[in-house]
């Protein structure tokens, strides 16, 4: 069935925060319409941090409404730029990874990213496809279709050069490097967040050069994480992987703000604004609970989403432990006349991530032991079989003798 083109333009560009141009989008509709042909849609993504998170799945929601209207993701992995470190944009560059961990990373990137997208409809690229043959007089050439100005234009760049903070010479060249990437697959439109505009446009330009047609970009919000304030991030630890367990993302997903929960309503559940209105109706509770159990259905289907719902209502309104948690046997060296102490327990068990965090805890009356509060962080454990030990909201850990 043919999509009308009023309808196709309509769907690309719901949600999205920038669309350099509508006009540009009807005509590149019409013209692939004309010559019976997908659109090419071009979203990259970086293979040094393999896990998904549902603030990546914004992008992904996108990607997968254009495959349903028909036309072609063109995925790009940047399996080059991993290999010689991703700056930042911040203080410091990425480490640098060797092409066996970028491998198994782009492994773990494409299976997560095939829950949300149709593999028929997907087409992989690695950029090193066509930067690794380059000489460096490749380079230099490449280099000279954009100016210093240019790239002084970019938010990020412009302020730390006013506050004479160093740029580096690898940094320019990465906005260069993601926009040739548009050049070398022929993107007809490009996604990416709203941090990503400049290097999108970018592309565009680098196109006109060497004579394509500017590819269409079109800019998506960056979903907050579970505080609320920054943009979800494995390393702020705000986030909700793909991955999760099917509880553990329930949790998550139950810990966010009543306002918030709205924007995941929308950006990741993509519930239509008509369609929110049972959901404003009911108690804020349920509402989120209605968001979590949609979420973990997609990802880990029906049966698990009722089943952590119900683990859910057990732990936080039953205040009854998980039916099941993972078990960690206190080993014979850790003790001392029988005991171990609560902090060094907290770390060794993966409660906490060091002996500060375990500390915090303590002091914040996040940690129980069978339902007591514990409440000295110098407090020694006398360790008996099936303990149950409790950390924060959802951590819960049986303890095991020896």
């Amino acid at each position: 069935m043919t999509i009308p083109i009023e309808e196709q333009t309509t769907r690309i560009a719901t949600r999205s925060v920038d669309l350099v141009s509508a006009a540009e989008l009807e005509a590149k509709c019409r013209l692939a319409a004309k010559e019976n042909r997908p659109l090419r849609i071009k979203y990259g993504a970086d293979p040094s941090a393999p896990d998904i998170h549902l603030g990546h799945v914004v992008g992904l929601n996108k990607l997968r409404e254009c495959q349903e209207l028909g036309h072609t993701v063109v995925f790009i992995i940047g399996d080059f730029t991993a290999m010689i470190g991703d700056p930042s944009g911040k203080s410091k560059t990425r480490p640098q990874l060797s092409r066996a961990q970028v491998e198994e990373n782009a492994k773990s990137y494409q299976a997560q990213m095939f829950k949300v997208l149709d593999p028929e409809r997907t087409e992989v690229r690695f950029n090193s496809e066509w930067f690794s043959p380059m000489h460096f007089e490749d380079v230099i050439r490449l280099s000279a279709h954009v100016t210093v100005a240019q790239m002084l234009q970019r938010d990020d760049f412009a302020k730390r050069y006013g506050d004479n903070q160093p740029i580096s010479l690898v940094e320019f060249l990465y906005p260069l490097v993601q926009a040739y990437d548009s050049v070398m697959v022929q993107a007809d439109i490009e996604l990416g967040g709203t941090d990503q505009l400049f290097n999108l446009l970018l592309g565009r330009e680098l196109q006109k050069i060497y004579g394509q047609a500017p590819q269409v970009v079109l800019t998506l919000p960056l979903l907050e994480g579970l505080d609320g304030v920054q943009k979800m991030s494995k390393s702020l630890n705000n986030y909700v992987g793909v991955t999760d367990a099917p509880s553990d993302m329930f949790g998550k997903v139950m810990s966010i703000s009543d306002d918030l929960m709205w924007r995941y309503f929308d950006l990741v559940a993509c519930v239509e604004p008509p369609d929110l209105a049972p959901y404003r109706q009911q108690h804020p509770r349920e509402a989120k609970n209605a968001l979590a159990q949609a979420i973990v259905e997609r990802f880990h289907g029906a049966d698990a989403a009722v089943a952590a719902s119900a683990e859910f209502a057990r732990i936080f309104s039953a205040r009854q432990n998980p039916t099941d948690m993972p078990e960690y046997t206190v080993p014979g060296d850790q003790l001392e006349d029988g005991r171990i102490g609560l902090l060094a327990l907290l770390v060794a068990a993966g409660l906490a991530s060091s002996n500060a965090e375990a500390r915090r805890l303590i002091q914040q009356g996040g940690v129980r032991i069978n339902d007591e509060k514990c409440t000295d962080p110098r407090q020694a454990i006398e360790v008996e079989d099936g303990l149950i030990v409790r950390a924060g909201k959802r951590k819960f850990v049986k303890i095991r003798c020896a």
